[in-house]
Parts: C-alpha cells; sequence; structure tokens
C-alpha cells in the first residue's frame, strides 16, 4: 500500500464527498495530503483522521490570494507539490434556464470553474522546475451531456473539460512534465448529491438513469484518481475519464 510513498498532494474540497474519498485513500498509500477546503471542521476532521500523513488548510478555491498562501507553504514546508486534486464543486436547487438567478450562475462558475482554473494555475507554478507532477480536475457527466435542470452546472463542468485538455497541452508543450487530467463521475452518493435525491422516489429514477442500476461510491471516483496520480500514468495527460454507470453511453 505505497503506490504514493512519500508524494506531496493537495486535494481542495477535501472535507466530504469525493475530495474525502481521495484524501483517504492517497494518505493509505503513503502519500503527505493536505485537506484544503472552506469547511474548517469538516476539513480538519478529515485531516485529522489520516494522522502524521495529513494536514487541514482553510482554502476559498475562488479567491487566488488563497491558492497562493496554501500552495507556498505546502511546497516551504515539504519542498515540492506532487500532486493537486481540484475537488471543491457546488451545484444549484434552481438551475434552470429560465429561472437559475444570476448570483446562483455567479457562484456555481466562481468555485466549479474558476476555483479550478486558479488551482492549476498556481499548482503548475509550485510544480514546474521541481520535478513535474499529477492534476487531476473533477468535471461530471454533466459536462458532456445536457441537462434541462442544470445549466449553470452543466456549463460549468463542461468548462472544467476543456481547461484540463489545454492545461495538459500547454505543460507537455512546455516541457514541464506536469500531467492534467480529468475525472468525471456520474451521480456519486455523496453529501452534495444527497439532497438532490432525498425523496425514494427522485433517488430510484436517478439510479435507473444509470445502466448499472445504481448510484456510485465516492471511493470509486477515488481509486480512479489514485491510478492518475501515481507514477503508473506517466504516459496519460489531457485524457477525461467517465466513471458514470453507463449513463453517457448512448
Amino acid at each position: 500500500m505505497t503506490r504514493l510513498e512519500d508524494k506531496v498532494i493537495v486535494v481542495s474540497g477535501g472535507a466530504s464527498g469525493i475530495g474525502a474519498a481521495c484524501a483517504r485513500l492517497f494518505a493509505a498509500e503513503g502519500a503527505r495530503v493536505t485537506v484544503a477546503d472552506i469547511d474548517a471542521d469538516g476539513g480538519a476532521a478529515v485531516a485529522g483522521e489520516l494522522g502524521d500523513s495529513g494536514r487541514f488548510a482553510a482554502l476559498d478555491v475562488a479567491d487566488e490570494d488563497q491558492w497562493v498562501e496554501v500552495l507556498d507553504a505546502v511546497t516551504s514546508d515539504f519542498g515540492r507539490l506532487d500532486g493537486l486534486v481540484n475537488a471543491a464543486g457546488v451545484a444549484a436547487k434552481d438551475d434552470r434556464l429560465a429561472t437559475v438567478s444570476t448570483a446562483d450562475w455567479d457562484r456555481i462558475m466562481r468555485i466549479n470553474l474558476d476555483g479550478t482554473f486558479l488551482g492549476c494555475k498556481h499548482a503548475v507554478r509550485a510544480m514546474k522546475g521541481r520535478g513535474g507532477g499529477s492534476i487531476i480536475n473533477l468535471a461530471s457527466v454533466y459536462g458532456r451531456v445536457g441537462d434541462g435542470d442544470s445549466v449553470a452546472y452543466c456549463t460549468s463542468k463542461g468548462g472544467v473539460r476543456l481547461l484540463t485538455m489545454s492545461a495538459a497541452r500547454h505543460c507537455a508543450e512546455a516541457g514541464y512534465g506536469i500531467r492534467c487530467n480529468a475525472v468525471s463521475p456520474g451521480f456519486i452518493d455523496t453529501p452534495m448529491v444527497a439532497g438532490y435525491v432525498a425523496d425514494p422516489e427522485v433517488r430510484r429514477a436517478i439510479e435507473k438513469r444509470h445502466p448499472l442500476d445504481r448510484l456510485g461510491r465516492a471511493e470509486e471516483i477515488a481509486a480512479m484518481a489514485l491510478y492518475l496520480m501515481t507514477d503508473e500514468s506517466a504516459f496519460v495527460t489531457g485524457s477525461d475519464f467517465v466513471i458514470d454507470g453507463g449513463y453517457s453511453a448512448v
């Protein structure tokens, strides 16, 4: 269980859901993990589970100064940054084109897309010249297909996919040794999704959209992130790994 031995990794949105699952798995595989989140209590709790392998950093992903502060602290303390998972994300209860508020549109773009951009930008700054690294961005099946109830969310995650591809090309062509990939989950049984599927009938309807007839588990997404974070994936960059139980297999 040492596929990430001594690697230094930051996970944004690490207080819950997929981010927390990634942090736990990475630490179990030998990494030193900084759990970064705006949720101080939740993030500190996850970091505490990791023992000496984990620590918490307060981070609002939409704040560029905070990204600089967190990543500079990591590189100062450990001498390098080997990996970043951009897992922070939000959705809106009312996200239809005709009724979504401008405030919700802006919030979703600021966190899901701008936050991922800022993480990529400053991770590249921290990694280049230090042997490279791996950046993993959480996109979504809703960045690949449209959904009439999720216009801002779909738009933000589609942007994350193309940001990932552009960042991967830039880093490869510049010779930085930094890889950048996306992971696009279907509906995963996390706290963010829980409110959306609280009604048993709604949950069952969502499960049936996936040919495997269930929601995914955060640990299943973390398993893919683990592969992308290891040196086993050294020839993988600019890719989008779809883990959606067949949702988009149309």
